[in-house]
């Protein structure tokens, strides 16, 4: 990234610097742009639903199905046509500056933002099992509402997770649960999977079987024994993208489901932090597409009103008082002379006079 590329054309601190261009960090920045707010968006180019390339996006109304990229690639677009920036670039660190915040990248370049929003999103780190990071977004997947309808009425093997094992038991009635050392069944949980009609097979899960097809055909056991699949569905840890923003005091909290540590944030996004923001899956990691853009709107408008109140506060602070006009003094005659000028102008008792004074 450039110097020319992240510099304002007037020279002047951005009002709002993006960190992220996903879903939420696009949708910020579109509506930002909008209101005619100057903005930036930094993007490492690291979309984490790249590997969906070939499944697309779904629930998205009005998208249903796109690519991944192809929606990327439409929101920046979108940010452009209203004035807004996206360049590429990897931020390395964030600094207070006296005006706001300096955003320091990787190349040791600078720019400068009255306000920040974090839009980093997420870190999939996907079970230890030889060959599976490859099926990525293929035929391994970890959500329902996302692939769920993609892998309906085939063989689904799930690793580990009870609960995935429930919900893709309505896309399919042939699943079957590795629990591959993870937590111990409870009675209740056994009694459940056995009343759907979901397999449990024990013993660790040490790689998968792919046919000459290049498909998920299996998923192979410790014993040798290859249990038939056709997609594979995974429980991720997720890592927010956050590593940048040591220093700044941002509270973090653990996911309410135990699936992760996320940045903590209020209902609008504000971390708590003066002049942070946080959207999307770097705030909340389970939230998809729809949630991630809803995320970034609303931190928009939170980070607009925060500016509007700070802008209306600071030209108050620099208004000129008006002069301390003595009682009585309205209807002095200087003041008479003063409105008949300014009402009349050169008419002086309704004859033009250029040369006239009142």
């Amino acid at each position: 990234m450039s110097e020319r590329e992240m510099a304002r054309v007037d020279g002047t601190t951005w009002d709002v610097v993006v960190i992220g261009g996903g879903t939420a960090g696009l949708s910020a920045a579109l509506n930002l742009a909008r209101v005619r707010r100057s903005v930036l968006v930094i993007d490492a180019g690291e979309p984490r639903n790249a590997p969906a390339e070939d499944v697309g996006v779904h629930g998205l109304l009005g998208r249903e199905g796109i690519s991944p990229l192809e929606l990327l690639r439409l929101g920046r677009a979108e940010v452009a046509s209203y004035g807004g920036r996206v360049v590429a670039g990897r931020v390395s660190r964030i600094e207070r500056r006296d005006d706001g915040f300096g955003v320091i990248t990787q190349d040791a370049r600078e720019v400068r933002a009255r306000r920040l929003l974090v839009a980093t999103g997420l870190v999939d780190e996907l079970p230890d099992v030889p060959g599976l990071s490859k099926r990525w977004g293929r035929d391994v997947h970890h959500c329902v509402y996302c692939h769920g309808w993609e892998v309906r009425d085939t063989k689904i093997g799930v690793l580990g997770s009870f609960h995935q094992a429930l919900m893709f038991r309505q896309m399919s009635d042939d699943v079957t649960l590795f629990p591959n050392g993870g937590p111990e069944l409870t009675d209740q949980q056994w009694e459940q999977l056995a009343g759907l009609g979901v397999a449990v097979v024990d013993g660790p899960v040490t790689g998968l079987r792919i046919d000459d097809q290049d498909h998920l055909a299996g998923v192979l056991l410790g014993s040798g024994a290859v249990v038939p699949v056709r997609h594979l569905v995974v429980a991720p840890s997720f890592v927010a993208r956050a590593g940048f923003l040591d220093g700044l005091d941002l509270p973090l909290r653990d996911h309410h489901r135990g699936v992760g540590e996320q940045l903590a944030v209020d209902a609008s996004g504000f971390t708590g932090v003066a002049g942070i923001w946080a959207a999307g899956n770097v705030s909340d990691l389970l939230a998809g597409v729809p949630a991630a853009a809803a995320a970034g709107v609303g931190a928009a408008a939170a980070i607009n009103m925060d500016l509007l109140t700070a802008d209306a506060e600071r030209a108050a602070a620099l208004r000129t008082p008006p002069q301390h006009t003595p009682h009585g003094a309205a209807f002095a005659p200087a003041m008479e002379a003063e409105v008949s000028r300014r009402t009349l102008g050169t008419r002086v008792h309704g004859l033009d006079s250029p040369t006239a004074e009142v």
